[in-house]
């Protein structure tokens, strides 16, 4: 039930200052009010929307292609003061997944945050995204995630209020699956769904497995597929096939957890999950770390089904030009290897596998153990060549090849998602008068195309710019006294007490227009002021 005295008083605000109070990008009245007649600072709300939501259609990038681009973030970090405690282990100068802080007695806590956009249509799919994505971080460190608080985006009463519930049930089910117990958490109202957790472990300090002691001749295994960037964006275009969209939604909800353990076990020596910065990026991040120079066998990359037809296709989002600029200097393509083929390496993965750095003579055997474990996607993707810049030389012994491009489908006739209709102008004040008076009587010319004109000119006018709406509705008061036409006055009266405007108001901006036009204005106004 709407309190018009409190939407008043509230609007009038708006109206006095030029700007919404709840949004100061917006004018007062807002189009929301223009349309619905709903004042959303006057506690009013929108009916939330139901049905069927696909999340990726409502955001710009999806997942870890939302994240600041690699290179820009070291350049924003640089300047920051470096943290001078000895207990911290692993702080933001080493550019890993998680911190390590040393808690004494051997053991070390160890800290990470990861927050995105929807990969996956599905909510309750994108919270065990978010949950499995988040906990990663911990999983690369060879740490146990205890902890987890949730960070939440979501447009309140722009899509339906149960795609939030079910996007915190799908995080919720997913930290439970990890051992992980979700104890709190913060949301805000963003224009875009964002999801993921503060997530807290431990772990033993000499057990930490860094990103940076990778070394020469270590064998690099990968442990999921790459391309889940690709889809994202082929799903969003309406290019992709079901079948990868499926693979990549369960690679993206299985945690890192058992390859975790046995790269522990085995005695791995580094380690890094393969997320926004592509698997290139994070690659080339642990060979600079490291002091060394490496080597991957692209034919040898685990995809999923239908990624090398979307490379093909030139289905390549953006978050791989920034992939590129970051650290592409540092990646060396071999001969026959074609700029797609290349670009797929740089392609932003969310919730990707871990990417393990181990000597050769434990790495079959730790291979074997996780396809016991079910990590079925683990391979050997190349190897550590020597002590180096940290250079990611890729090759490829032609075994796979790109597939021909499928032809372009013909565009559709209209677009899938229609823009949104343009907020309607204030009307102008004789609008219904003009109608009447204009029209076309038998044997003349139809002149309803010059009135619409009049009044899209006089819409414009109307609307707030350098003048705010309260002030204009005061001039327009002044205008139509001055010009002693009867209808205007009605009309701009009718509309000033509707904004808010008190009695003294009006008969003040009124009195502006008697000045101007003497004893007959004042004369006109007295007979004409139509009563509260």
């Amino acid at each position: 039930m709407r309190n018009l005295e409190k939407r008043k008083r509230i609007m009038k605000r708006s109206i006095k200052l030029g700007h919404c109070i709840c949004d100061a990008r917006k004018p007062c009245p807002c189009d929301l009010f223009r349309e619905k007649d709903i004042c959303l600072c006057a506690g009013e709300r929108v009916e939330s929307p139901t049905g069927e939501v696909k999340l990726t259609h409502l955001i710009e990038k999806a997942g870890c292609a939302s994240k600041i681009d690699q290179a820009f973030l070291k350049e924003v970090l640089k300047g920051l003061p470096v943290v001078d405690d000895p207990r911290v282990l692993v702080g933001v100068p080493a550019g890993d997944d998680a911190g390590i802080f040393d808690i004494g007695d051997g053991k070390a806590l160890v800290q990470t945050v990861d927050v995105f956009t929807p990969s996956v249509d599905d909510p309750y799919t994108f919270g065990q995204v978010a949950a499995a994505n988040s906990v990663s971080d911990i999983y690369a460190m060879g740490g146990i995630p205890l902890t987890a608080l949730s960070v939440i985006g979501f447009p309140v009463r722009k899509v339906p209020d149960n795609a939030l519930t079910e996007i915190l049930r799908g995080g919720i089910d997913k930290m439970k699956e990890a051992g992980v117990a979700i104890i709190g958490g913060h949301s805000i109202n963003d224009p875009e769904i964002k999801a993921g957790f503060a997530v807290t472990g431990v772990m033993p300090i000499n057990q930490v497995t860094a990103n940076a002691t990778a070394r020469p001749d270590d064998v690099l295994i990968l442990t999921k597929p790459l391309g889940t960037g690709i889809i994202a964006f082929a799903s969003q275009i309406g290019r992709a096939f079901a079948e990868s969209v499926e693979a990549s939604a369960v690679s993206m909800t299985t945690l890192n957890k058992e390859a975790s353990r046995l790269m522990v076990e085995f005695g791995a020596h580094a380690c890094t999950d393969v997320t926004g910065f592509s698997l290139m990026g994070h690659l080339s991040e642990m060979a600079l770390s490291s002091g060394v120079d490496v080597e991957v066998v692209w034919d040898d990359l685990p995809v999923f089904p239908h990624l090398l037809q979307y490379v093909a296709d030139g289905i390549l989002p953006g978050a791989i030009e920034r992939n590129k600029e970051s650290c592409g200097g540092r990646v060396i393509g071999g001969e026959g290897l074609t700029p797609e083929m290349l670009d797929m390496c740089f392609d932003a993965q969310t919730s990707g596998g871990l990417l393990i750095a181990i000597e050769p003579g434990k790495a079959d055997t730790l291979l074997k153990a996780l396809h016991e474990a079910g990590v079925l996607a683990a391979v050997v993707i190349g190897r550590v060549l020597a002590r180096g810049a940290g250079k990611v030389h890729v090759r490829t012994t032609g075994q796979r090849t790109l597939p021909d491009p499928r032809p372009r489908e013909k565009a559709p006739k209209e677009p899938a998602v229609m823009p949104p209709a343009a907020a309607p102008a204030e009307t102008a004040c004789c609008a219904e008068t003009l109608a009447a008076a204009s029209t076309p009587a038998a044997g003349t010319a139809d002149e309803s195309g010059a009135q619409q004109k009049f009044m899209d000119f006089m819409g414009q006018v109307n609307r707030p710019g350098g003048l705010d709406a309260y002030t204009k509705q005061a001039i327009s008061i002044a205008l139509s006294v001055a010009q002693r036409c009867e209808p205007c006055v009605a009309s701009h009266i009718a509309k000033a007490r509707e904004k808010g405007f008190t009695e003294q108001e009006i008969d003040e901006a009124a009195w502006m227009g008697i000045a101007f036009g003497g004893a007959p204005c004042m004369m006109f106004y007295k007979q004409h002021k139509p009563q509260p």
